[in-house]
C-alpha cells in the first residue's frame, strides 16, 4: 500500500449530501424576503455545493448587488447550520465505516468551500469529529481551495497527501496545491480530464491498498 502523510476530503458530494436540509433552510429564509425572485429548490442547490458565497450569490441573485445577494446567503447560512445541528444530512453508505479503518492508518482532514460553521454542524450531528485531525473552508479563511489544502499541509507538517472530491473544482484544487487527486464519482460533479476514480465511498480503503 502507497503510504501517504495524510488524506483529504471536500464535504459536500463527497462525504455526505445535504441538499435537502439546505433547501429546507434557504427556502424559509428567501421565501421571508421579497426581493427573492425564485426559491431555490433542490436542483439548484445540487448545483452550487462547493461554491463559495460569492459565487453563489452572483448565480443566484444576478438581479441584486453583491452585497445584497451575499447579505441574503449570510441569513441562508447562518440558519442552515442551526438546522443541520439539529437534523444532520444524508451520509453516503459505509461512510463512518470507511472513515474508521481509514483513521487508523492515515491522519484525515477536511477543506471544503463553505461557510464558517458548516464542517463543525456536520462533524456534531453525526459524530465523526473524533476521526478527523484537521479541518479548514474558505468561510474562515478567505482563500481558495487549493490554498486552505497547502494551509493544513504545511501546519501539520505533512508532504504527501492525498485529496478526494467530487467536482471540477475540487481537481482545479488538488492542482493549484500539487496533490494528487482521487474523484469521488459517486458525488454532484464530473471532471474534465481522465484521473483516477471511485464510484463508491466503501471502494476507497481497496483504491488505496491497490
Amino acid at each position: 500500500m502507497k503510504r501517504w502523510d495524510a488524506i483529504g476530503f471536500d464535504l459536500d458530494g463527497t462525504l455526505w449530501n445535504s441538499t435537502q436540509t439546505v433547501v429546507k433552510s434557504w427556502s424559509r429564509v428567501c421565501e421571508a424576503d421579497p426581493r427573492v425572485r425564485k426559491i431555490p429548490d433542490a436542483e439548484d442547490i445540487a448545483g452550487i455545493m462547493g461554491l463559495t458565497l460569492a459565487d453563489i450569490a452572483r448565480k443566484f441573485f444576478p438581479y441584486l448587488t453583491l452585497e445584497e445577494g451575499l447579505g441574503i446567503l449570510d441569513r441562508c447560512a447562518a440558519d442552515e447550520v442551526e438546522l443541520i445541528r439539529k437534523e444532520g444530512g444524508r451520509l453516503f453508505e459505509g461512510l463512518e465505516e470507511t472513515l474508521q479503518k481509514l483513521s487508523a492508518q492515515y491522519p484525515l482532514f477536511i477543506v471544503s468551500n463553505c461557510h464558517m460553521g458548516y464542517i463543525e454542524a456536520f462533524l456534531a450531528y453525526h459524530r465523526l469529529g473524533k476521526y478527523f485531525r484537521d479541518t479548514e473552508n474558505h468561510g474562515h479563511t478567505g482563500l481558495s481551495k487549493g490554498k486552505n489544502i497547502r494551509m493544513v499541509m504545511e501546519r501539520n507538517g505533512w508532504e504527501n497527501i492525498l485529496y478526494i472530491g467530487d467536482t471540477q473544482a475540487d481537481y482545479d484544487a488538488a492542482k493549484e496545491a500539487e496533490v494528487p487527486f482521487l474523484h469521488a464519482a459517486y458525488g454532484f460533479g464530473r471532471v474534465g480530464e481522465s484521473v483516477p476514480a471511485i464510484s463508491d465511498i466503501r471502494d476507497l480503503f481497496d483504491w488505496l491498498e491497490s
